[in-house]
């Protein structure tokens, strides 16, 4: 990587865009914010003091935004074991009824997605997430008055929306992460989704064990209760912890390292800016790598939906009981938290992001396929552990590489809600598709079909990215480039001619 003398001569000559702090005289005043005033280019790095950093970070914002996402993810799945619990019987529920109240919680996941992502720095990110998980915490636990349909519906889509307000949490990393560390630290929040689904089949288990009937309660309405104490309880911790950008760091970290954090914020292309550029939300559709995630990521959510809202169903269709599917659901989910682990250390490592991407579906290929031939209750058992292990990862994996490809805060942001919006349409179909148990052939097939596009387009949009970047580097010293290289970053986003895509 070529390195700039001056801010004249980074702005007059071409260079393999890399280190954010070479394009820093470029930024206006409103986005330098997170800068610290004296920072140049030819600063020394101090690997001691990164590593220091970086062990302090994973100390602060990794336990709680873990926390976070991992009793979203009881709230969202809690369904599913409540089914097999005595909900089913006690509300008289037809599997038309179930997949409905399923759908419901993404449609409100939907409406609120963008609002929920874009003004996490207008709120604080300690103040927004820790009030949704109040708000869905108390909605959870009211869940145990239902007495039909109807009331479970509406609760449910007030429970969705308010998740939605922390679904932006990958986001939030990446105002303290830089890309080489990125899907790890997202893999380790997003693993908490496959765990909480563990921990979700094991307090069903034990709840459906040893506390139905009592108090006159069937179990469905002890695990509502307690999954919706849980959560409120634990919001206080994270509204008095939880930081909200680096500029904003009051204690723990000593003056140089909070100088340290914010070159590291811009190294990953952050700004301090929270106003949103509304004529930026909708330009993010006009690019076709834009869509290619999207594809990839619907299909992801169309597998990973279905799986978390069915699974104890599935498992209970392969011959064994309620009890048992409830324990056996724990296997499922860890395998998928393994996954998650796996593919993400290996893309940060090789930084092979497409390749990683398409290689992780092929397990759910394979899966899927003998869900649908084969007849074996054990092998069917073992395949829904593999398609676990491949799709769970697809969604960390989308959103960081992502989130590495879309820069500016505004059309950052605007890429990952958007990358959460359509999917959960996909997943509203997937739960429509989930509707022939036992064997649920149709479902089965129809995720098949997903995880074949899923690889498909993994591979054509490692490809696309690439001919970008040869595009920008052939164009180089091109009137064009020259001009564009007058523009900031929050401006004209990834398409800076000195910007490369991460392939």
């Amino acid at each position: 990587m070529a390195s700039a003398n001056s801010s004249s001569k980074a702005l007059a000559e071409p260079i393999e865009y890399r280190d954010p702090t070479l394009l820093l005289p470029t930024t206006s005043p409103s986005s330098v914010g997170d800068e610290p005033k004296q920072e140049t280019a030819e600063e020394p790095f101090d690997m001691k003091l990164d590593r220091r950093v970086k062990w302090k970070l994973d100390l602060f914002i990794l336990p709680l935004m873990s926390s976070v996402y991992f009793f979203a993810t009881m709230g969202k799945s809690d369904l599913a074991n409540a089914k097999i619990a005595g909900l089913s019987e006690e509300l008289n529920l037809s599997p038309g009824d179930y997949s409905n109240a399923a759908t419901v919680f993404l449609v409100a996941t939907i409406i609120f997605q963008l609002p929920g992502t874009l003004l996490i720095k207008r709120i604080q990110p300690n103040r927004q997430f820790s009030g949704a998980m109040i708000t869905w915490g108390f909605l959870t636990a009211m869940t145990l008055l239902v007495t039909n349909s109807g009331a479970l519906l509406g609760l449910r889509f007030l429970i969705g929306g308010a998740e939605s307000f922390v679904q932006g949490g990958v986001f939030y990393l990446s105002f303290w992460y830089q890309y080489s560390e990125y899907a790890t630290r997202g893999a380790i929040v997003s693993s908490m989704s496959t765990l909480a689904g563990a921990f979700n089949g094991l307090i069903a288990y034990g709840i459906t064990k040893d506390l139905d009937g009592a108090n006159g309660w069937r179990a469905w309405r002890w695990i509502f209760l307690i999954e919706g104490v849980v959560p409120i309880a634990f919001s206080f911790i994270v509204l008095a912890l939880l930081p909200s950008h680096p500029s904003a760091l009051k204690w723990g970290f000593s003056e140089e390292e909070k100088k340290h954090i914010m070159r590291r914020s811009a190294r990953a292309h952050n700004t301090a800016e929270p106003h949103v550029k509304f004529s930026q939300i909708w330009k993010v559709m006009f690019d076709l790598h834009f869509w290619l995630f999207i594809l990839i990521s619907c299909g992801g959510s169309f597998c990973q939906s279905s799986l978390s809202n069915f699974l104890p169903d599935i498992i209970a269709g392969f011959g064994y009981d309620d009890v048992s599917a409830q324990l056996f659901t724990t296997i499922v989910y860890v395998c998928g938290c393994v996954g998650i682990l796996f593919f993400s250390r290996l893309a940060d490592k090789t930084n092979a992001r497409g390749l990683i991407s398409a290689i992780s579906t092929i397990g759910a290929v394979v899966g899927y396929a003998i869900l649908i031939w084969v007849t074996n209750r054990n092998v069917r058992f073992a395949a829904t552990c593999l398609v676990a292990f491949s799709i769970f990862p697809n969604t960390v994996l989308q959103i960081t590489w992502a989130a590495m490809s879309f820069v500016g805060y505004t059309r950052r942001g605007s890429m990952l809600a958007f990358i959460n919006i359509f999917p959960h349409i996909f997943a509203i179909s997937g739960n429509q598709a989930y509707q022939d148990p036992p064997i649920y052939s149709i479902g089965n097939s129809a995720a098949l079909a997903m995880s074949i596009m899923m690889f498909v387009c993994s591979m054509i949009l490692r490809w696309y990215l690439g001919y970008l970047n040869k595009q920008k580097k052939a164009n180089q010293f091109s009137a064009k480039a020259a001009e564009m290289r007058e523009k900031s970053l929050e401006e004209i986003g990834d398409h800076h001619p000195d910007f490369f895509y991460t392939t």
